[in-house]
């Protein structure tokens, strides 16, 4: 199976005199998973609806397979909405077989589906449950079959890890692995870097309705510096021509190394012992995604606040 391509061009969205998207331009190749990301009210969702045709555009095109999206192209998308909706006064094989048999399967071929599936998720002694007898985690993992289902050649997953515990989390991202292999598209959106570094072969950071960063993940890490350091310490962090101190958090900085520092860090190292401070471990790695994500948000990826100021950032490859 060959995935879906989109095409994003010259997006802007607007509600009244506010606008929440402002010329964003962006592709997603056949096959790839791709990571929108953003803070909220970034401009993520608005993006998706307009994709899907739920919202009209202001102005520009956005497309898939190189037109409109339309309801009557069947099984072509899967989506995941963040908010969630389920029949919850029904069975959960019920609920599941009633939407098989809305996309063409058979009763019996709705039936063994769903049985499967439940199966494979660990679901499958709560088929004959009511949806709203599941826990969150559960009716989560219903709702995502339902995504799932018919091999959708496009997937766009809206958070689809939210509120799953450690190891239905990890489940969750088999399965996505799992239609990866299968050549679906998938567009992931979502807070977790983890699950991006993991899964998506590019990404697009949104911050405030424009692209701040696009690319693979090494470009972007390329673009916001390359390498950090990453130094376990007790004491102030002094200035110094070497790095520029990106966030302390108690006994953890992170050192953005100038052009002026060694590669492996060690004049560093030198530089903090002679200012008195007492190192106690030290790590050069490629700048992570979260702390990417501070930089460009002023605030951690998990945190649900507004925005905070942040600085300029510059972008990485084609989005506009």
């Amino acid at each position: 199976m060959s995935g879906s391509s989109v095409t994003v061009d010259g997006f802007v969205m607007r509600f009244g005199e506010r606008t929440i998207i402002d010329g964003l331009s962006f592709e997603i190749a056949p096959g790839e998973t791709f990571g929108l990301l953003g803070s909220n009210g970034s401009g993520k969702t608005t993006t998706i609806r307009a994709l899907l045709g739920i919202v009209e555009p202001s102005e520009g095109r956005l497309l898939i397979d190189g037109g409109r999206y339309r309801a009557s192209a069947g099984g072509q998308v899967g989506y995941l909405p963040e908010e969630r909706g389920l029949y919850r006064k029904e069975s959960v094989l019920d609920v599941m077989t009633y939407f098989a048999r809305l996309k063409g399967m058979s009763s019996r071929a709705a039936v063994a589906w769903t049985m499967s599936y439940l199966e494979r998720v660990d679901l499958a002694d709560k088929a004959r449950l009511r949806v709203d007898r599941l826990s969150g985690g559960q009716q989560q993992k219903v709702q995502l079959g339902l995504t799932m289902m018919d091999d959708p050649r496009l997937l766009i997953l809206d958070e689809p890890t939210k509120g799953l515990d450690p190891v239905n989390r990890r489940l969750l991202l088999d399965l996505v692995d799992e239609r990866k292999a299968d050549g679906a598209t998938v567009i992931l959106v979502t807070h977790q870097m983890d699950e991006v570094e993991r899964l998506c072969d590019r990404i697009l950071l949104l911050r405030d309705g424009v692209a701040a960063a696009y690319g693979s993940i090494p470009d972007v890490q390329d673009a916001f510096g390359g390498a950090v350091a990453k130094v376990l310490c007790h004491g102030t962090i002094p200035a110094s021509p070497l790095y520029r101190l990106a966030r302390q958090e108690g006994n953890v900085a992170y050192l953005v190394p100038t052009s002026a520092a060694a590669p492996d860090g060690a004049d560093i190292v030198h530089a903090l012992i002679q200012s008195g401070v007492a190192v106690s471990g030290f790590e050069m790695r490629r700048v992570p995604l979260d702390e990417i994500f501070v930089q460009v948000y002023g605030q951690d990826p998990n945190a649900e606040a507004g925005l905070a100021p942040a600085s300029s950032v510059a972008v990485s490859g084609e989005a506009r």
